[in-house]
């Protein structure tokens, strides 16, 4: 079991900004589970586009208003409080935020956390080694150790 504070994650390797968003990367593919778990804010009166070729991605609005915009088909539907939404056709899509968006978003695959937009707005597939690997007991989020690996070889990150 793992239990961490979102807090825990401040200034760290897995809190990554940009000029429109915050995305704290609580769960990435170290831990070996098949799925990253972000919290992500999106800032009022800001616009995003993103372009998931390489992920599936699942978001849930826990906090805010704003409009989500399908760039293929162009249809556009609110977020707020409650609203998910999924990405299951790797849909380019714009989110613009009338007021602060907090979301809870899962990838599969799990990002690394290495990963950044390029300028269509995609992640590429970056792959963590040895991520079969199982957690061991005790092991916290944000701790930047990687996990020793079933296969018994122990790794370090620098």
């Amino acid at each position: 079991m793992i239990v961490t504070q979102l807090e825990d994650l401040n200034d760290t390797e897995r809190d990554v900004t940009s000029e429109t968003w915050r995305s704290r990367r609580i769960i990435l593919a170290r831990e070996g589970v098949g799925f990253s778990m972000h919290d992500t804010v999106i800032y009022a009166g800001t616009t995003s586009t993103f372009h998931y070729e390489n992920h599936i991605e699942a978001v849930y609005c826990v906090q805010g208003t704003g409009t989500l915009t399908n760039e293929e088909t162009g249809e556009v539907h609110d977020l707020r409080d409650g609203t998910l939404y999924l990405l299951d056709g790797h849909e380019k899509h714009t989110v613009r935020a009338e007021t602060e968006l907090r979301m809870a978003c899962v990838f599969n695959p799990p990002v690394t956390g290495r990963e950044t937009h390029d300028e269509s707005g995609v992640y590429p597939l970056i792959t963590e080694a040895e991520a079969d690997r199982k957690v061991p007991k005790g092991a916290r989020v944000g701790e930047e150790t990687r996990i020793d690996s079933q296969a018994g070889t122990p790794a370090m990150t620098s």
